[in-house]
């Protein structure tokens, strides 16, 4: 399904609408959203437009955007700000976390902001987790709260929710071993300290693609075009299921074959 070429000055709004009634989002659920803004960027889209699209349709539930920051915190940087720490994951999730977001979650590398009903339930748990994406964390509970997951112009290879299986059925492989753990504070936006252990993942090539292409085969996989831009969409617990399902037949699974080549939207 494609869009495109609607009036200039209602442009982003229009496509986000229709690609969002087109992937069959539910309103007053639950949606997280990656994103990259470079090539809606330069078929004239707006962010501010697309943004308050996504703000305004997800009003009577909640809306989620990853802000990650392990470009800014780090051993050698270990504060975390809720509301002064920016977020590395694009301009939308910069402008979200600013502009809209009523909560984000207290986490040093893997923070998600959002807004809406289920914030405080799904926010607020992050920091008591010891791996970025575990049960207490916004991705480990997406699922039980019937979650949808958009990928807005930006490859599968951005799925976090994939590293909450890893780190769930393996994270000897995953994850950086105990005796490199962490320890970061997270400041909240009343001021208050908490000390936060992490083990980080570990730096692996790793083919995520294989999952879309095993939700495309099992038709759990909404692929819309917006202009040059192709966005997915999919359940995150279809997500769960398929990579627990490939983890169980080698808990190696997610890693990428030596010599793969990289695939591209």
């Amino acid at each position: 399904m494609s869009y495109e070429n609607p009036p200039s000055n209602a442009k982003g709004s229009r496509v986000m609408l229709r690609m969002l009634e087109a992937m069959g989002v539910p309103r007053d659920g639950l949606l997280l959203v990656h994103s990259a803004f470079k090539v809606f960027s330069r078929n004239g889209y707006d962010a501010g437009v697309v943004l308050r699209t996504l703000v305004e349709y997800m009003k009577p539930g909640t809306l989620l955007l990853p802000t990650m920051s392990w470009r800014f915190v780090d051993p050698a940087n270990p504060v975390f700000d809720e509301l002064r720490t920016p977020s590395n994951a694009g301009i939308l999730t910069e402008m979200f976390r600013r502009e809209y977001a009523t909560g984000r979650s207290l986490h040093p590398t893997h923070s998600v902001a959002g807004r809406g009903l289920l914030v405080e339930e799904l926010l607020g748990s992050h920091h008591l987790g010891i791996t970025p994406c575990s049960g207490h964390s916004p991705f480990g509970k997406l699922a039980a709260h019937g979650g949808w997951i958009i990928m807005l112009g930006v490859g599968m290879d951005c799925c976090t929710l994939v590293h909450h299986v890893e780190e769930s059925v393996a994270p000897h492989i995953y994850c950086r071993p105990a005796s490199e753990m962490e320890s970061y504070t997270c400041r909240d936006r009343n001021g208050k300290e908490i000390q936060v252990r992490l083990r980080r993942h570990r730096f692996l090539r790793r083919d995520f693609w294989q999952f879309q292409d095993t939700l495309a085969a099992s038709n759990r996989l909404q692929v819309v075009s917006c202009d040059t831009s192709v966005c997915l969409g999919f359940k995150a617990a279809d997500m769960i299921r398929v990579v627990c399902e490939r983890l169980a037949e080698n808990p190696a699974g997610v890693l990428a074959v030596p010599g793969q080549r990289y695939r591209r939207m």
